[in-house]
């Protein structure tokens, strides 16, 4: 629907920029000017751009509550700040393991989730300082929009610099998925952030400072996306050795000072923790988590060239669907058999999520209007250069047999470097004596605003919103909230429970109820997998003094009642 609108206001801002002689300028002017003093006073206007972000998310509240969690990863980073949040770096396998097996968890040698840790102590965070994970979410949304127009302060005019921090607000900052789901892809934008924005400013000036942020940015992103990080890293690493080994760069003992020696030492302790972090996790500080998931789990490899792993044991019958029969296994094929219907399904996500139709329209304009221009403007300087790392990060991510949108987010602020320059030319251009590239440039941040306040109000126009796994703002998030009602209920009762999961055989595995906390043993809900009413004897004698509860999610409505086959395992309810 909402894509809808959009295209709509898109239309009518074609056919105005056609028939109007002269765009109306009154109150863009002002808002220019305006923002223009405030662009010039850089760190004032960073801080706007975060507090602003921070301050959308808490106004909409009313209709856009805390979210729930819904998919597998957000559990398993969920899971991962439960158990930093209690001190811990890993937990203890459990001794009743084969029952709490879940996706995207490992149970031994720990029991922890697969994921790199730096999400997950974002939500320690939260949960410590707040007391709840998404006060982590809720910060790191406004410091990635802060970033983002930091960023974006070194490449580009202070004022475009503000219009793009501005555009992210709300574009991602607000009602995205980053802002309103646990799986934190804004942290990873931070990192690419940081990059980007200390390059240009360590050749300006090379100060320590502009070398630790870029060694903390580098440190971000390979705690979060290490894969496409690589490639987003590496025309980074090569323009900033040419620009230090060139005619131009400043003296070697210069360099090996304010630049190599604070990045060095900020990426050594990164790597000493995460090597740290792997010997608590994996009792190997060389494998990761993930590593010992991939070897333990997934029949689908990386890489669609790669062979199907079929020598993999499950002992339940929902992950051996989930890992043989269900869209890990579609993408692999469908990546194999018909590549070209599988990038594109790629591309569209993208696109669909960075631009939409609205911030795409200033790039495929310029593209048409002049493309000789578009193609010299891209090449060329230091556009080129955001050109090349985004090509390269596209290049890995293209690689791997299934994309979300946050796989990219490491390239974020360089994208909307590329939207923006694309809008400075844009701006230029006349067409008919007209200034009518100016009145495109002028109508897309108020487009933009007509569309936040559109979903924003959502609820109260009656305009549906669809659910989707990866939104923007045209739709919802996918929330499990009948298992939140689940969990709310037995919250809400005394003493400790214990709840038995049964899925009927056409269960979707994306509706995953088997999720516990770090500390099983002194939770108050402790959520098993149906074995069997024999196989379930062990867990409940394992129990003793839980109340014992049967779910059922695959009903309509899903069921949560009462365990009746108690008497061979010898509890009393």
């Amino acid at each position: 629907m909402f894509f809808f609108f959009e295209y709509c206001l898109i239309a009518i801002l074609m056919v105005a920029t056609y028939f109007l002689r002269s765009f109306p300028c009154g109150w863009f002017q002002a808002a220019e000017r305006y923002l223009g003093r405030l662009a010039r006073r850089r760190a004032l206007a960073i801080l706007v751009v975060g507090v602003l972000a921070l301050g959308l998310r808490v106004a909409l509240l009313p209709n856009l509550p805390v979210p729930q969690p819904g998919i597998h990863d957000e559990f398993t980073y969920l899971l991962m700040g439960d158990t930093f949040a209690h001190g811990r770096l890993a937990n203890p396998t459990p001794l009743m393991w084969i029952h709490f097996e879940t996706f995207h968890i490992i149970l031994k040698p720990t029991y922890v989730g697969l994921f790199h840790p730096a999400q997950g102590l974002v939500l320690a965070l939260g949960q410590v300082i707040g007391g709840h994970p998404y006060v982590g979410v809720w910060l790191c949304s406004g410091a990635m929009c802060a970033a983002i127009c930091w960023m974006l302060q070194g490449w580009l005019p202070p004022g475009w610099a503000l219009l793009g921090g501005l555009l992210a607000v709300m574009r991602l900052g607000t009602f995205s998925y980053w802002a309103n789901s646990y799986c934190l892809g804004a942290l990873a934008a931070i990192g690419g952030a940081l990059v980007l924005g200390a390059l240009p400013r360590i050749k300006r000036h090379q100060k320590v400072r502009d070398s630790l942020l870029m060694g903390l940015g580098l440190a971000l992103l390979a705690n979060t996306r290490p894969y496409e990080s690589m490639f987003f890293s590496v025309p980074v690493g090569v323009a900033l050795c040419v620009w230090m080994l060139g005619a131009k760069g400043p003296p070697l003992r210069r360099s090996l000072l304010q630049t190599i020696l604070p990045m060095g030492l900020i990426l050594a302790a990164a790597a000493g923790y995460m090597a740290y972090y792997f010997w608590r996790t994996t009792c190997s500080p060389f494998v990761s988590p993930y590593l010992v998931y991939m070897r333990t789990y997934p029949a689908v490899p990386p890489f669609p060239w790669q062979p199907l792993n079929l020598t993999h044991h499950y002992n339940h019958p929902v992950m051996a669907r989930f890992f043989l029969r269900d869209w890990e296994v579609y993408d692999y094929f469908q990546a194999r058999r018909h590549p070209l219907d599988w990038f594109s399904g790629k591309a569209s996500d993208f696109f669909g999520f960075y631009f939409g139709p609205l911030l795409a329209l200033p790039i495929a304009t310029v593209l048409i209007i002049n493309p000789r221009q578009f193609l010299r403007i891209w090449v060329a300087g230091k556009t080129g250069f955001i050109v090349a790392v985004c090509g390269v990060t596209i290049i890995g991510m293209t690689l791997p047999t299934y994309f979300l949108p946050h796989y990219a987010a490491p390239m974020t602020a360089a994208l909307y470097v590329l939207l923006l320059q694309a809008m400075r030319y844009l701006r230029l251009w006349r067409w008919r004596g007209k200034r009518a590239g100016l009145g495109l440039v002028r109508a897309i941040p108020a487009i933009c605003v007509l569309m936040f306040l559109l979903r924003s109000f959502a609820p109260q126009l009656h305009i549906p919103t669809p659910i989707d796994w990866h939104n923007t703002w045209e739709a919802e998030h996918f929330q499990n909230l009948d298992l939140a009602r689940a969990k709310a209920q037995l919250e809400g009762l005394p003493g400790e429970h214990l709840v038995i999961v049964r899925y009927n055989q056409y269960h979707d595995t994306s509706n995953e109820w088997v999720n516990n906390r770090a500390d099983i043993d002194k939770a108050k809900v402790v959520w098993a997998r149906d074995m069997g009413d024999s196989g379930n004897v062990e867990i409940i004698r394992y129990f003793p003094q839980r109340r014992v509860w049967l779910a059922e999610p695959d009903l309509a409505p899903p069921r949560l009642s009462p365990y009746t086959v108690l008497a061979e395992a010898g509890v009393q309810q």
